[in-house]
């Protein structure tokens, strides 16, 4: 029971009949194929721990089936709390199962494994989906009192819990919050039990939920679970240039998936010669413009021409160093690149990673208000033009209503070319008249 749109009928989820794909965007959390459903297998039957999913994915559980239950994925069950129970969706079964709990270093003879009660019944899917419908309402009002008292927090989310008895708040602070007074007003307005968690920016954005740079679902909201530090290193080894704004997810810290591809970086960065930032030449000093990590290239310019670059491969820049501490130095570089040097304007200058400098981009705004400064003044009245006129110099006046006249077209001239049999390339009129 992923979402509000499913519907129930002998306590079984009868889905919302969107073919898969559901139309609320909540069941994407629990997206879990279980490879091994089909295979008759005796471990599946002696291994009675499953995995059961609350809150649309956002909280996850391993309870045990004491009972034997024909359970089922997406299945809503009664399981066991800390006071009361709580109504939950069989997300994992089977071997898989015993695969997570080793990967949370969580084993069988745990205690603190609860059990699972029965399967839900129409009464408790009634009370469940009651207060799955308050919990926004829930939300606005706990913003809005945790506000009137001055409190530095931010609630990202609540939950109630499947009996309705008791209601978890889900904020973000900074630091240390005294919240005795604020659990007094909640427990006071929603007649509940209030449990008050402090979670992360990133499990905040993984409870809410969103799309990515990528255009997927977030990672945190589908698969993630486990959220690992990210740091600027990653930025540097994969030879990224350092933008907030890029390297930021919906949580306003670094994006988690800097991190997939890190070991392959570290990989191949040792295989990069070490100390070779500048290349002793006869024509003078390379200097190291960019690596090709994962291509294994490497750019080179030299002082003398800083528009020209060099693409060498490792093993030639290696040579070129042991040339270098032999007191040798090579002719000229383009003799090694492993393609056609790249000429690149100073004028127009866009370095390799990317990303436009500095100067051309003041260029370009100089240019801009050049463009509207002349758009300007050719809007403006013909009396205002004439004056102009009158006040500069003959030449300069002639100068600028040739300019403004240049562009324009005389209208008898497609006539004109029209009326012209057989003409052929040496014909053609003269444009520039």
């Amino acid at each position: 029971m992923s979402c509000g749109s499913c519907g129930s009928k002998d306590g079984k989820t009868s889905g919302c009949g969107s073919g898969g794909s559901c139309s609320s965007g909540g069941c994407n959390r629990n997206n879990v194929f279980d490879w091994f459903s089909f295979m008759p297998t005796s471990s599946f039957e002696n291994f009675n721990i499953i995995e059961v999913s609350f809150k649309k994915g956002a909280r996850k559980g391993f309870y045990r089936n004491v009972n034997n239950l024909d359970l089922y994925k997406g299945q809503l069950v009664v399981v066991e709390a800390a006071q009361g129970y709580d109504v939950g969706e069989v997300n994992l079964q089977g071997e898989l199962v015993r695969a997570q709990m080793k990967k949370r270093r969580i084993t069988e003879r745990d205690d603190t494994i609860r059990n699972i009660m029965r399967l839900a019944t129409e009464e408790d899917i009634d009370i469940f989906l009651d207060g799955r419908n308050k919990e926004n309402d829930t939300m606005v009002r706990a913003r809005a009192i945790a506000r009137s008292m001055n409190l530095e927090m931010k609630i990202g989310d609540i939950e109630f819990q499947g009996d309705g008895k008791k209601l978890t708040v889900y904020y973000i602070a900074d630091g240390r919050v005294d919240f005795r007074e604020l659990v007094k007003v909640y427990v006071r307005d929603f007649k509940a039990k209030i449990e008050m968690r402090q979670i992360g920016a990133r499990q905040e954005a993984g409870r809410i939920g969103g799309i990515g740079t990528c255009g997927r679902e977030l990672c945190c909201s589908t698969w993630l679970q486990d959220f690992k530090s990210v740091t600027t290193q990653a930025v540097r080894y994969q030879n990224l240039s350092i933008n907030t704004e890029k390297m930021s997810g919906q949580c306003g810290r670094l994006k988690c998936c800097l991190n997939y591809e890190l070991d392959t970086y570290n990989d191949a960065l040792k295989k990069l010669p070490k100390n070779a930032e500048k290349i002793e030449t006869a024509g003078g000093t390379a200097y190291l413009r960019k690596n090709e990590i994962l291509k294994k290239l490497m750019w080179y310019s030299l002082e003398s021409t800083p528009g020209v670059f060099y693409k060498l491969d490792i093993e030639t820049v290696q040579q070129l160093l042991w040339m270098n501490k032999q007191g040798e130095k090579p002719e000229a570089l383009g003799t090694f690149t492993v393609a056609e040097e790249k000429t690149v304007d100073e004028s127009k200058h866009e370095d390799l990673v990317g990303h436009v400098s500095l100067s051309s981009l003041e260029e370009k705004d100089r240019r801009n208000r050049q463009g509207n400064r002349n758009r300007n003044q050719g809007n403006r009245p013909q009396q205002q033009n004439k004056s102009s006129q009158q006040q500069n110099s003959p030449k300069e006046g002639e100068q600028k209503t040739q300019q403004n006249n240049q562009p324009r077209k005389n209208p008898n001239q497609k006539f004109i070319n029209k009326n012209q049999p057989n003409r052929g390339p040496k014909d053609k009129p003269n444009e520039q008249n």
